[in-house]
């Protein structure tokens, strides 16, 4: 049985409270997995609140989606201090878990609304990778401001800080993740060109036609967990990762049964890829571009971390965009 989205609420739940939460649940969803990188613990952290709200004097609650967003805030603080441990110890690179933003609907509840390029950007692979530098309480003024606009004075609500401290906060946190803000991006149609140049290439093995493609300073992560095989270090530079690009390829296309499947719709608000084997999602990723360059390349591997986005692709049947 599925938890989190999709699972059966407690039935003790009045309508118009039931109403209230199942309004805000995408929101509320798009917060914790910001704030976590792992769409089971957002929903866990999610279904908690929910419990907290059945089990509390809802006529006392007078703004229901300040008094959720703060336990919703704070539950994934609790959260983050466990995963953390979890993730000094983890195998090679940690990524956060990709979402397809598009596929069966899902993915929609799973990020949350992405009205804006902030939010957008917001749930990139490159920013979640970066704000595991921030410290949770930096990463909580970040996400509260940047994702979803909060003024300094509801935050420091939420967080129980100063309107001041959470400035400071926010100033740190921007320092910090200055590095992941997101560059000139091809429109649609380019980015749909550069992805059909880089897997064309990919495919014959074409080494200049991949460094063509590939930014100076492109960086590839491989998250594999140590469950798949996996690189244990990024990979950098135009021709080093033409030629591992190349070698990936040539390995892929020796199995049976495997398929690319491209899209210029989105894997976390950015153009993706998903390699299946024998019809199984067996990896998922998000690319990341300036101007007609590809400048970053995160592939998840882990299949721990691809349950959700397999679950997703399955009942769409592929990801979105033109084929």
């Amino acid at each position: 049985m599925e938890t989190g989205i999709g699972s059966a609420e407690p039935e003790a739940m009045d309508a118009d409270g039931l109403a209230a939460f199942e309004e805000l649940r995408p929101r509320l969803t798009g917060l914790a997995y910001r704030m976590l990188g792992e769409v089971q613990e957002a929903e866990d952290a999610v279904q908690d609140a929910y419990l907290r709200w059945n089990g509390t004097d809802r006529t006392a609650v007078e703004e229901p989606r300040a008094w959720l967003i703060k336990v919703v805030t704070n539950l994934c603080l609790n959260r983050l201090a466990s995963a953390r441990a979890r993730r000094e110890t983890y195998t090679g690179p940690w990524l956060p878990e990709p979402v397809p933003g598009g596929a069966g609907g899902l993915g929609a509840r799973v990020l949350g609304p992405l009205e804006t390029a902030e939010q957008r950007d917001s749930v990139s692979l490159a920013l979640l990778m970066l704000m595991e530098s921030l410290t949770p309480a930096e990463r909580a003024v970040y996400v509260l401001r940047e994702a979803f606009g909060y003024k300094h004075r509801d935050i420091a609500g939420v967080l129980d800080v100063t309107e001041t401290a959470s400035r400071q906060l926010h100033r740190r946190a921007r320092q910090r993740v200055a590095s992941a803000e997101r560059r000139f991006a091809p429109p649609g149609e380019r980015w749909r060109h550069l992805v059909e140049r880089f897997l064309d290439a990919a495919v014959r093995g074409d080494l200049a036609g991949l460094e063509a493609v590939l930014a100076e300073d492109v960086v590839s992560w491989s998250d594999g967990g140590g469950k798949v095989t996996a690189a244990r270090n990024a990979v950098t530079g135009r021709v080093r990762m033409a030629r591992y690009i190349a070698g990936l390829a040539r390995r892929a296309l020796e199995l049976p049964a495997v398929s690319v499947e491209p899209s210029v719709e989105d894997v976390n608000g950015a153009p993706g890829l998903v390699v299946r084997m024998d019809g199984e999602v067996t990896m998922v990723v998000a690319l990341e571009a300036s101007g007609d360059r590809i400048t970053a390349v995160h592939a998840v591997l882990n299949p721990d971390k691809l349950a959700f986005a397999a679950r997703a692709l399955s009942r769409s049947g592929r990801l979105p965009g033109p084929s």
